[in-house]
């Protein structure tokens, strides 16, 4: 069970909106030898698997760090609300961001002024692998089976939003299935739900949100995005499997606001890998569909810098980018 202090604390309001939220006092020096004296913030940027995901990895930092550390969630633009937020604290480590390819996307299309570079990378945490989703009752099980319906009707494909993550391995998998599709935003709705509902054709989504309804017969799950199976989904083969070449995967991890001292990188570091390597983190959070997959702050960095480069190629590519 989540301790008190590692409850996911929900923040409302507009990238620019002034909101009343949990606030912890800045320090204006610190160091390995006295941090952390006062509780750690950890900002998430969405909800679904990964606030839960984000619950466990501050639950057991609290116990690594001997303070409390609390996910607060600080939805929106794509992640820009919350790294915006992150951005503009002290660079003393008690502010972090359980940050994704989104720090990328956020920023090309247009939603913040700053990239990557605003931050130092802490530590990778894990792998999430995106599947394509469609009704049971449509009758396609493969993506050869999608892509023929696909020649012959616009199919509308829910995204989480325009520019994000699952939209850009959604194109990049309708260009390899050779076919054109609608893209519709959720919203405030979920991909089950809108699949279930009628109101679009296929979902590119998490496998965590798609399980309960995979198992129940109510929807066919055709592939995920990434190069191996995932355990959530083991029977589900992958796109290579299926003779179209997708590589489509979204690390997670934590950043810190730029010029953090680097004892204090190390310190949280050190409290990260023991938390991801520990059993009982591997299951829970294989549960809700994220593999472990920790790397340490300077390969973490190498990680973000390259799929920077590559994410801009690819938004680009599809008018994406800001201009």
């Amino acid at each position: 069970m989540l301790n008190r202090f590692s409850r996911l604390v929900r923040v409302g309001g507009s990238a620019f909106a002034a909101t009343a939220i949990l606030t912890l006092a800045p320090v204006a020096t610190v160091s390995a030898a006295d941090f952390p004296k006062q509780p750690v913030e950890i900002t998430v940027l969405f909800g679904g698997p990964v606030a839960t995901i984000a619950q466990l990895l501050a639950e057991g930092m609290s116990k690594q760090l001997g303070v409390p550390v609390v996910s607060v969630s600080r939805t929106g633009g794509g992640g820009a609300v919350g790294y915006s937020y992150v951005q503009s604290t002290p660079p003393n480590g008690y502010n972090v961001v359980f940050n994704s390819n989104s720090i990328s996307t956020a920023y090309h299309i247009g939603n913040m002024p700053f990239d990557y570079k605003a931050f130092d990378p802490v530590a990778q945490v894990g792998m999430e692998v995106p599947a394509l989703a469609v009704r049971s009752d449509s009758g396609w099980k493969t993506l050869k089976d999608f892509a023929a319906a696909g020649k012959k009707q616009k199919m509308k494909v829910g995204i989480s939003g325009r520019g994000s993550f699952t939209h850009l391995a959604s194109a990049a998998l309708f260009e390899k299935l050779g076919i054109e599709v609608i893209y519709v935003p959720y919203g405030t709705g979920s991909a089950p739900v809108e699949l279930l509902g009628g109101r679009i054709d296929a979902a590119l989504q998490w496998p965590a949100q798609f399980k309960a309804q995979a198992d129940a017969g109510q929807l066919n799950v055709l592939a995920v995005t990434g190069p191996e199976r995932v355990p959530l989904l083991p029977n589900v083969p992958t796109a290579k499997e299926q003779g179209f070449d997708v590589d489509a995967v979204m690390w997670r991890g934590i950043t810190v606001p730029k010029g953090t001292p680097k004892d204090v990188i190390e310190k949280l570091e050190k409290a990260i890998q023991a938390v991801v390597m520990s059993p009982e983190f591997k299951q829970r959070s294989g549960a809700l569909g994220m593999e472990t997959a920790f790397l340490p702050a300077a390969e973490f960095g190498k990680v973000i810098a390259n799929d920077d480069v590559t994410i801009t190629k690819v938004m680009r590519e599809h008018g994406l980018a800001k201009q």
